[in-house]
């Protein structure tokens, strides 16, 4: 490497050195910034200084670059467009992440322009949601359709797996006029067709396809969605919203919806919309299981023939006891019980291990699924 190339690599080593450690390290570093790199220590100033007041540290000590624009001089939809333009996608959503969640800036939302601007995702949904009981007039109609976004992002995602899934295995006994890909029968296919074998040109001629029929099933089956909405199960409340409005297109599946954290809301006549369902979500909280259990006990008319998919962190703040309790009641009465530690995509969950252990000492299934595994989980149940 010539002099120039290692000179011009520590310098812009400096540079970044300097923007990680902020304007206070400019001083000891002595690294000059051009337009681009003043642009992007105030953008990061801007969130980043907040960090120095959340320690007690004046904002205002530190010095100023010749020619700055001192952060307190930008305004949020400013700095939203510096951040967008300054930096890539993905690093430009972790900003904003970092913005919402660790610093409270919800200002960011506070904006119906500004809010539409921020990149639509569960993040920012999650947000949304904490927030939703203080959205009103233009704020709120922003939110919704920012949520509506997401939700519709989500469902095109998974719905057409699950929707497959939930449709009935397929019958290899049966062959159906219905021409669906993945039901395809090659080797019907290829018996039906053999006397068309063209010897001369030593090529099949394909006039019958052949696709396998898929079982299905005609018994009602009651699914009940029993949701916890503390703040630390996000991404499981807007799954199973999702997850409730695919099921709600299911046959013979009739679909309940009820969320929780000390209260209990029957959200059951939203299942087909799940933007609606969501606005009717405020996560936080404290959190009852045992009394949102006691409550889908109610709905049960044919134990059965019902499934009851608890959604939550096990953290019970009631009676364990009552819980446990309830538990081994729908357990005895032959209600199909899964508790669920976590329904996203990633399925990663954290929770109570003891608690969840008493529920399943007393007769409740515990896992964590993403979307398509509670499907294949329901298609066992109700088949």
């Amino acid at each position: 490497m010539s002099s120039e190339r290692r000179t011009r690599a520590q310098r812009n080593a400096l540079r970044r050195w300097r923007l990680v450690l902020g304007k206070y390290a400019q001083e000891s570093l002595r690294a000059p910034l051009d337009g681009a790199g003043q642009r992007l220590d105030r953008a990061l100033d801007y969130l980043y200084s907040r960090e120095y007041a959340g320690r007690g540290l004046r904002p205002e000590g530190g010095p100023r670059g010749p020619g700055s624009l001192d952060a307190s001089q930008l305004t949020v939809p400013h700095w939203l467009n510096e951040v967008r333009e300054l930096f890539p996608r993905d690093a430009a959503e972790v900003v904003e992440r970092h913005a919402l969640d660790r610093y409270g800036m919800t200002e960011l939302i506070a904006d119906p322009k500004t809010l539409e601007r921020l990149e639509p995702n569960t993040d920012l949904l999650r947000v949304l949601l904490t927030f939703r009981g203080q959205l009103q007039g233009p704020v709120l109609d922003a939110a919704r359709r920012v949520i509506r976004k997401v939700v519709e992002e989500i469902k095109r995602r998974i719905e057409a797996d699950i929707r497959r899934t939930l449709a009935g295995r397929v019958n290899r006994f049966r062959h159906s006029p219905l021409a669906i890909r993945q039901n395809f029968d090659a080797r019907g296919t290829l018996r039906a067709n053999l006397k068309n074998y063209d010897t001369e040109r030593r090529k099949l001629v394909i006039d019958r396809v052949r696709f396998f029929e898929r079982n299905t099933r005609r018994l009602p089956w009651t699914v009940i969605l029993c949701v916890d909405q503390s703040g630390s199960m996000a991404e499981s409340v807007i799954h199973s919203a999702v997850m409730a409005s695919i099921l709600a297109g299911v046959p013979s599946v009739a679909v309940k919806l009820v969320v929780f954290d000390t209260a209990v809301v029957d959200l059951t006549q939203y299942v087909s919309d799940p933007v609606e369902a969501l606005m009717g979500v405020q996560l936080g909280g404290g959190t009852d299981i045992a009394k949102a259990m006691r409550y889908c006990e109610q709905l049960i008319d044919n134990p059965q023939r019902t499934a009851l998919v608890l959604v939550t962190d096990f953290c019970e703040g009631g009676s364990p006891a009552h819980l446990v309790s309830v538990c081994r009641r729908l357990a005895s009465a032959r209600v199909r019980l899964l508790g669920l530690a976590a329904l996203d995509m990633s399925a990663e969950p954290a929770y109570d291990k003891a608690m969840a252990a008493r529920l399943a000492a007393a007769g409740m299934e515990i896992a964590a699924l993403t979307p398509n595994r509670l499907a294949e989980w329901l298609v066992r149940i109700i088949s």
